[in-house]
């Protein structure tokens, strides 16, 4: 150890045999000290993936927009050098706490946390404040690429992101996402019928839709309309959706228990996600004006809804048989039920609903 080095209040750990240590640094080293390979290594010779730079400034703003509950997971870093470990104490119970001393020659190589630190970075750079919080660490003495890159492997082994439902139902900073979990729990049409944690439904699920699927319709059909607070954007997403339900029996059957939530995914197309955020375009159109107007529902009935109905709906939101979650499906189905209903279509809803036609008319002849 020369002369300079880094010292880490730090706690003392054993994994498969081998020490390491976990602190707490500042923010403003982070940047400082913590390294990256050289992005223009082949990816055998990195120990992590690229920087995806693009994730950077949403990561930062995260930081800077919620200063008071932000939170970050630990760092994971090898360090390539010798490292020295002073316990704070002599008592046997003291022997895990300590000093970690790193000599200032050496290297530290982060295993997971790239995006943190450059997030970090930036989030510094336009808010001093910032430096003197602290974020933890877990430091590994590096044995060679062979180990850091098996690190990174096991680190990243059993990472599975919550699904978007999931997201959805625990996050507080997304308005949307609390109007969503309203009409999901306060709504007649959709109480008990939707799917809070998982984003795709399983043939014997009891549930309808996707928390996921809900909230992407609902946003749709609020639009860009402004409304006073988060309760008033429910209360008239509520009374759309539940005005809709009347309007399609088979959903007031599976409320019934009268038939199951999978028999009506498996014969009808109004059960799906493509058709729900359909719906939020047209309940959109019909909300836009001063005061809503949802009586043209009404001509609902004059759809038939069903997956055998090959002349409504393949190749508008069915290919083979199958559904087709595709953008343009969800704008070729609300353009076919706003023509249906008698309502005006929108721009992009015209020139999809034109081009289907002509392609459609081109394969017949």
């Amino acid at each position: 150890m020369s002369n300079f080095e880094y010292t880490f209040p730090s706690i003392r750990g054993v994994q498969a045999g081998r020490e390491y240590y976990i602190s707490m640094c500042p923010l403003r080293l982070i940047p400082r000290i913590f390294l990256f390979d050289d992005e223009e290594l082949t990816p055998e010779l990195r120990a992590q993936r690229t920087l995806n730079r693009s994730r950077i400034p949403e990561m930062s703003r995260y930081i800077l927009e919620n200063k008071h509950d932000y939170v970050f997971s630990a760092i994971t870093a090898s360090i390539n050098g010798d490292v020295r470990f002073t316990p704070i104490g002599n008592k046997a119970s003291d022997d895990r706490m300590g000093i970690l001393h790193v000599d200032m020659k050496n290297q530290f190589i982060i295993n997971d946390g790239q995006h943190r630190r450059a997030a970090i970075e930036q989030a510094i750079k336009e808010d001093q404040s910032l430096s003197d919080e602290t974020i933890a660490v877990v430091f590994f003495v590096d044995q060679g690429l062979s180990r850091s890159q098996q690190m990174f492997a096991d680190l990243n082994r059993h990472a599975i992101r919550p699904s978007k439902s999931l997201g959805l139902l625990y996050d507080q900073r997304n308005d949307l996402a609390k109007v969503g979990k309203l009409v999901a729990l306060k709504s007649e049409a959709f109480s008990g019928m939707v799917e809070l944690e998982r984003s795709t439904l399983s043939e014997r699920s009891r549930k309808l839709f996707t928390l996921s699927a809900l909230c992407s319709a609902t946003s749709d059909f609020l639009g860009p309309k402004e409304y006073k607070t988060q309760e008033d954007a429910a209360d008239e997403a509520i009374k759309f959706w539940d005005e809709l339900a009347k309007h399609i029996p088979e959903w007031q059957l599976v409320r019934k228990s009268k038939m199951t939530a999978g028999e009506i995914r498996r014969d009808f197309v109004h059960s799906h996600g493509v058709l729900l955020q359909a719906f939020g375009r047209v309940g959109a159109a019909l909300n836009s004006g001063e005061k809503s107007d949802y009586t043209a529902l009404t001509n609902l009935k004059k759809i038939n809804w069903s997956r055998a109905n090959a002349k409504d709906w393949e190749g508008r939101v069915m290919l083979g048989g199958r559904l087709n979650k595709a953008t343009n499906s969800v704008i070729l189905a609300s353009a076919f039920i706003k023509k249906t209903i008698g309502i005006e279509l929108s721009p992009d809803e015209r020139k999809a609903d034109a081009s289907f036609n002509k392609s459609r008319k081109a394969m017949r002849d």
